[in-house]
């Protein structure tokens, strides 16, 4: 009688801490949610201000006089190619095949280090043909906007290599997996931004 009451004791002790961790998890998901609606904020701030701003050029270069299409349709399609493979490693954690996840995240981080490449290299050529931060309202608001989605992107990357490190030495937890399921979230969303630069900036930029 005393064992069974020890046995259900510690069988409840044990539940209310799979609760108490599972509650845990949600709240750190709803808290990335959070996140999520101010960083919208910041965003749709700085559009508006670009949007605004985009015909203050002082004399300066155009955005049609700058933008390769070339260059911006590249970035395009890398980010989005990035925000597939990142799905994909998703479906291999709900399966359970921890190298596969792995796999999938490498090929997603090579991806968005590319499109960071492009776009330092978009801004270099910029500044080298005299189109800085500083030369008119337009390239103030342009370097601003793209740059704050670059460094996001760049948080994304350092982010997922940590994930990577954390898989590869606990494999597949509630933690890590919700981990995967926030970091691809994330991707997704500055996914959803970048339609919105391409499109504003690049495409009405260039017509």
């Amino acid at each position: 009688m005393q064992h069974a009451i020890e046995h259900n004791h510690s069988k409840h002790a044990a539940d209310s801490h799979d609760h108490g961790h599972h509650d845990q998890e949600s709240m750190k998901v709803l808290g990335f949610w959070i996140f999520l609606v101010t960083d919208c904020l910041l965003f749709g701030t700085l559009f508006a201000t670009y949007i605004v701003l985009k015909g203050h050029v002082d004399g300066g270069p155009t955005g049609k006089e700058l933008f390769e299409i070339p260059g911006f349709v590249a970035e395009t399609f890398i980010l989005l190619t990035s925000s597939f493979t990142s799905g994909l490693a998703v479906l291999a954690m709900n399966k359970g095949k921890v190298n596969q996840l792995i796999g999938w995240l490498i090929v997603t981080a090579v991806l968005g280090a590319s499109f960071v490449g492009l776009e330092i290299n978009e801004f270099v050529n910029m500044v080298h043909e005299g189109a800085t931060i500083s030369t008119s309202a337009f390239l103030t608001a342009f370097f601003t906007l793209v740059g704050t989605h670059g460094l996001h992107v760049s948080v994304g990357l350092i982010w997922m290599i940590g994930l990577m490190v954390q898989l590869k030495m606990r494999g597949i937890t509630s933690v890590t997996r919700r981990k995967i399921t926030v970091i691809s979230l994330y991707w997704h969303f500055l996914d959803v931004v970048w339609i919105f630069l391409f499109t504003i900036v690049y495409l009405m930029g260039v017509m």
